[in-house]
């Protein structure tokens, strides 16, 4: 009886490494957050990532420049042994893209609902390129920071409607009651790098976002030469919190392409 609870034991061990062994063969994957939202909007798709094997780490991005908080994630890559996708949302997607720039073991990048800009241009400048933006009259009053510059919050009344339509009210009204704030320098900011030139790239996006016009994120995927597209129908800004599943997947796509 000894003899097979310890055989049943090393049994059992010899699985886990194994597991083990195979979940170290997947990349990691980095989340990195855009403006009003924080490192928690990515609950719903971190869920479905680690049950599928995959490390995921939910980077807090700093929201005060696009050149420092590019720099934070660099930072933060710099220090993963293992291949990675990264995935930005929103603001995230110029984060992502300069600071993928140069870093070997970025394998692939998706963006969600995401900026991606060329060299010279600015998330406000790409919002701009087409019709279908409601961001700029929900924003409430800026808020003066001490040595210049404005921290830019969405009106908590008008969040829900305006940033995430489709997630339940009671889940948007948390949302808005906790969103984090992101300096008006870093949507005016223009990228220097792009990164999505050299690495392949995907993208998802809903085509009732209000914040990027869909039509200017379909421009953005074309321009990137995305190896897969994936428009969710009546989706929000929020794409990941409202439809986690297809996000997750995508990004599994991408993974699996490596």
């Amino acid at each position: 009886m000894k003899k097979l609870v310890i055989q049943l034991a090393f049994s059992a061990a010899m699985v886990g490494a194994t597991s083990a062994m195979a979940d170290i063969s997947k990349p990691t994957i980095v989340l990195v957050h855009g403006a009003f939202a924080g490192s928690s909007s990515w609950n719903g798709v971190i869920k479905i990532l680690e049950k599928d094997g995959y490390t995921v780490i939910a980077a807090a991005n700093p929201l005060r420049s696009v050149k420092s908080d590019a720099q934070s994630i660099t930072n933060l890559l710099q220090g993963i042994k293992s291949p990675v996708v990264l995935v930005g949302h929103s603001y995230g997607g110029p984060v992502i893209s300069e600071a993928a720039y140069g870093q070997a073991n970025v394998k692939a990048l998706v963006y969600v609902s995401a900026f991606a800009p060329e060299a010279g241009e600015s998330a406000v400048a790409l919002t701009g390129k087409f019709p279908g933006a409601t961001l700029g009259p929900t924003l409430g009053a800026p808020v003066a920071l001490e040595g210049g510059g404005k921290d830019l919050y969405i009106q908590q009344d008008k969040f829900p409607a305006q940033f995430a339509a489709d997630v339940p009210v009671a889940d948007a009204r948390l949302m808005a009651a906790t969103q984090r704030p992101v300096t008006e320098q870093a949507l005016n900011e223009v990228a220097t790098d792009a990164a999505w030139k050299t690495i392949p790239s995907w993208w998802i996006y809903g085509d009732k976002d209000k914040n990027i016009p869909p039509q200017a994120m379909k421009f953005m995927a074309e321009r990137a030469k995305s190896k897969q597209t994936v428009v969710v129908k009546g989706a929000s800004h929020v794409v990941m919190v409202s439809n986690p599943k297809p996000v997750a997947q995508i990004i599994e796509a991408a993974a699996k392409a490596l």
